[in-house]
């Protein structure tokens, strides 16, 4: 009987650490599943399906011009000679050093701290607090008194939102198209992260000198009602991380050590084991 005793023993200590094996193995799956915790569909999915009716209009949610907007503004007439005075013509192409000489560069006028611009022969021209259509029938009714039927065309150049937080890519986008959802701003951003928290989106707008604060659940239709869903100049849309990502910055730095140990010990028993 004695001769099978070391036997014996080998065979209990085997045994005794495959159950070790097991246990870290199992504490270690458990630790990469809490550290990796994945949000449910409903948390990542945008305007889920609900019985809200949609009435956003953007005539009603347009963006207000304000101080400091750079306005490329160009005057159209069946004369064209009439239109002179009005644009500002130049042989050169903004920038490109090209010569342009049928498509000339179209000037450009900053609206100043009153609110205005000061417009050729029109003189000045307060546009501050008129949305972009309003500032250009404004100035048709003003260049009318001079030209017959005149038309006018109207681009801000420098409407810029800025996105931050949990997206793809972070940044201040200049566009030139001052109708822009906050869903054209999240695309230029690359989009949330899965981190996201969709829930608690947050704009940070500011209208005659005052902030405002907005949140809105994207993953709602409601949110597209919201007179924050079309962004207006200079906005900052953050996107907060979810509970998810806060866990993780948490333990991200221990876990990766704790991860590397368990690893390196299953390594040793399992070849002990064999």
């Amino acid at each position: 009987m004695e001769r099978f005793l070391p036997l014996q023993s080998h065979i209990k200590v085997k045994d005794m650490s495959k159950r070790i094996l097991g246990a870290i193995s199992t504490l270690f799956t458990v630790t990469i599943l809490f550290c990796t915790s994945c949000a449910s569909k409903k948390n990542l999915v945008y305007f889920q399906p609900d019985s809200v009716e949609l009435n956003t209009m953007y005539e009603l949610n347009a963006p207000k011009l304000q101080p400091g907007d750079i306005l490329a503004i160009s005057v159209t007439a069946d004369d064209v000679r009439a239109t002179l005075p009005f644009n500002q013509v130049s042989p050169y192409q903004g920038g490109t050093g090209t010569i342009q000489a049928t498509n000339p560069f179209i000037p450009t006028y900053a609206i100043d701290a009153n609110g205005e611009i000061d417009f050729p022969k029109v003189g000045k021209v307060k546009l501050a607090g008129k949305t972009r259509t309003q500032a250009m029938d404004m100035l048709r009714q003003e260049v009318g008194k001079y030209i017959v039927d005149p038309g006018v065309s109207m681009v801000v150049r420098n409407f810029r939102v800025t996105v931050l937080g949990e997206v793809a890519r972070p940044g201040t986008f200049t566009i030139e198209n001052d109708r822009v959802t906050i869903l054209e701003a999240l695309g230029l951003a690359g989009d949330m992260t899965i981190y996201g928290e969709r829930n608690n989106v947050l704009i940070i707008r500011e209208q005659d000198g005052k902030k405002e604060e907005f949140r809105l659940d994207l993953r709602k239709r409601e949110a597209m009602n919201s007179p924050a869903y079309y962004l207006t100049q200079n906005d900052v849309v953050y996107v907060e991380p979810n509970g998810a990502r806060i866990q993780n910055s948490k333990y991200s730095a221990n876990t990766s050590i704790f991860v590397s140990v368990i690893g390196l010990i299953v390594t040793v028993i399992s070849v002990a084991t064999r």
